[in-house]
């Protein structure tokens, strides 16, 4: 049995799509994460999170920013590939939980979606992945409205 943590951060700009856990979110002030990929930083940090419990590096070894392949990538066929190299080395995912730190948009609504798309890409069940969301009270880059960050923890397994 083996933990992860992973941790990611994207600066939001004016004219990206922002998002997050696989869910694009409509905001009036047409913000979004600036990244190479769509620089969905939930998945970002479930991916690390999962890699980094298998000791098998980050996504940035996977998947660099310096390979065009992975210019404007959906991250959630990256999460799928990444549950595939956890596979063919022998781990199972158990569980996932989450959090986003972000000021605006309010994400509780779209958090159910966001489960639902996160553990379809995982290959695992809803109920093995949870989300959070939860703002800084005006702290910090997350809290000023400059980025968005998010955590994540797992468990995963050997023996599959």
């Amino acid at each position: 049995m083996r933990i992860g943590h992973g941790y990611d951060v994207h600066r939001l700009v004016v004219g990206r799509p922002l998002i997050l856990g696989g869910v694009r979110i409509e905001n009036p002030q047409n913000i979004g994460l600036l990244g190479h990929s769509d620089a969905d930083v939930l998945v970002h940090a479930i991916m690390d999170a999962l890699l980094g419990a298998a000791a098998l590096g980050d996504i940035g070894k996977h998947f660099p920013d310096t390979d065009d392949e992975y210019s404007g990538a959906d991250s959630l066929l990256l999460a799928r590939r990444v549950s595939q190299i956890l596979h063919e080395n022998g781990y199972r995912i158990v569980n996932i939980d989450s959090t986003i730190l972000a000021q605006r948009p309010k994400l509780a609504p779209h958090i159910p979606l966001m489960r639902e798309r996160i553990a379809e890409a995982l290959g695992i069940p809803v109920s093995d992945v949870s989300v959070k969301a939860t703002t800084e009270e005006g702290l910090g880059f997350t809290g000023t409205g400059d980025g968005m960050a998010a955590h994540a923890v797992c468990f995963i397994e050997k023996g599959i």
